[in-house]
């Protein structure tokens, strides 16, 4: 199973944003990894450079390898509407996501982890694939096993900081959870730019 496995906090530092939750690292040293340390970022960036780190920003986000990512803009792209807003959809319905926002993982690694680890079932079945497409009116439970439960509860408990998202509905105590509907571009704090991921993909 393919997947991104690079350093995070040196990819966070790199960007100058937490893309995978809070970093002490970047708060250490704010500035990009490297030998010329601060004075790295000082460099001026051509319109190709912004536009191609928002792309690798979103796509690290989301844990994505380039030939994943270009499928899902293609699919964005395929269908109507604003091709941004349903980029964003796509993303953020796989089902390593949801389970992300619902809090079975505490960072989009870990619930990435759970899923493909068979602790996850979608409407009654357990679903193995990360990049599931959860659709509205699923429901995402976790495993009736100790051992998935134990896992479930234990990021659960840790995630309780994190808002739940109105477009979601979880019970706790029955560790379900379902997609009541897609989700709204501006619900969804991506931290990029996405218009200039699709301009940078439409040249």
């Amino acid at each position: 199973m393919a997947r991104d496995t690079g350093p995070t906090d040196r990819i966070s530092r790199r960007f100058g944003v937490a893309l995978f939750g809070p970093s002490k690292a970047l708060e250490r040293r704010p500035y990009p990894p490297g030998q010329h340390g601060a004075r790295g970022a000082r460099r001026k960036k051509s319109d190709y450079a912004v536009a191609l780190a928002e792309k690798q920003k979103l796509r690290l986000q989301y844990g994505l390898l380039e030939k994943q990512f270009r499928r899902y803009f293609a699919e964005a792209q395929r269908r109507r509407g604003i091709t941004g807003d349903i980029l964003v959809q796509l993303l953020e319905t796989r089902l390593d996501n949801v389970c992300y926002r619902l809090g079975f993982g505490n960072t989009r690694r870990a619930a990435r982890q759970l899923v493909g680890h068979g602790h996850i079932k979608v409407n009654g079945r357990r679903v193995d694939v990360p990049s599931f497409n959860v659709k509205p009116g699923d429901v995402v439970s976790v495993c009736d096993s100790t051992r998935s439960q134990q896992l479930a509860l234990r990021s659960v408990d840790l995630a309780t900081v994190r808002p739940m998202m109105d477009w979601l509905s979880f019970d706790k105590d029955k560790l379900t959870g379902s997609l009541n509907r897609l989700p709204e571009a501006e619900e969804i704090d991506t931290m990029v730019n996405v218009r200039l991921v699709v301009e940078l993909y439409s040249r």
